[in-house]
């Protein structure tokens, strides 16, 4: 059983995707779950779990009720306002939710896009920590920095980097991505998405080429007990469809014993997300 730990649902109509506008090209139409579940079934992806693509409560809400009706769903991971003076109450009600996951929370950040570390943002990560709630970073490759401080600041808090670190595949940058992600990966409580990288390889060149040596980077730190599979669909969906995504990963990862290939595949999520 596969286990696909990133991917999107979104409803236009609901209105709170800022993001999503005509220029976002063939993303800009509905994705629902009786879009993928055939290409799911193609590729032996037995459920999903569903990450937010709006930073509203409504939304976390939206994608709950989707999942209460699809099996393929395995859960959700929502987003909260992290400075929110209701934030105990609000985790307290999707926690209730035994669909409810994670989060992916938006984080208040200064002038120069540093993360602003307040007294509220410390309470409500050391209460996500207590409540064993992952929190999953979406992350341009140059505010890695902040992933240290923030597992710094709340040690016990269990952090999932989405996207392998957003590296710009630019050689000038790979040396601060790299480091980066060695440190990052030496807080034990921290794991890594192999998702959302067939959307970063320049037109016109060799995924395979061009992204070898940062998959081979984040397994050396990471090891593949801490490796989640995920495929950022419908977001692959500029560079690739479903399959293509989901043929890259396997063409990178061809040296995997079937223990290995279990744990990013399978385990890993279970154990990450707190799978049933």
């Amino acid at each position: 059983m596969i286990i696909d730990a990133h991917q999107h649902y979104w409803l236009l109509s609901r209105g709170d995707y800022d993001w999503l506008t005509s220029e976002a090209g063939k993303l800009f139409t509905d994705y629902m779950p009786n879009h993928l579940k055939p290409q799911l079934s193609n590729h032996g992806v037995a459920r999903t779990i569903v990450v937010q693509s709006a930073p509203t409560l409504a939304e976390t809400e939206f994608l709950l009720g989707l999942a209460r009706k699809e099996p393929c769903i395995a859960g959700v991971v929502g987003w909260m306002n992290l400075l929110s003076g209701t934030f105990e109450e609000d985790l307290s009600r999707l926690k209730a939710d035994p669909l409810f996951v994670g989060i992916r929370p938006t984080f208040p950040r200064g002038e120069d896009g540093s993360l602003l570390f307040t007294e509220r943002l410390d309470r409500s990560l050391q209460v996500l920590a207590d409540h064993d709630v992952p929190v999953d970073l979406l992350l341009s490759a140059h505010q890695l920095h902040d992933v240290i401080k923030l597992v710094t600041r709340a040690p016990t808090l269990r952090v999932v980097l989405n996207h392998i670190g957003n590296p710009t595949l630019q050689l000038d940058d790979w040396e601060a991505w790299a480091d980066a992600i060695a440190a990052i990966a030496e807080h034990p409580g921290s794991y890594c998405k192999l998702s959302c990288m067939i959307t970063r390889v320049p037109e016109g060149m060799q995924a395979n080429e061009v992204l070898y040596p940062y998959v081979r980077h984040v397994r050396q730190c990471f090891g593949s007990e801490r490796l989640l599979f995920g495929s950022d669909w419908p977001v692959c969906r500029l560079s690739g469809e479903y399959g293509d995504t989901a043929a890259l990963l396997v063409r990178l990862l061809t040296d995997l014993t079937e223990e290995e290939r279990v744990s990013i595949y399978k385990k890993n999520a279970m154990r990450v997300y707190g799978l049933k």
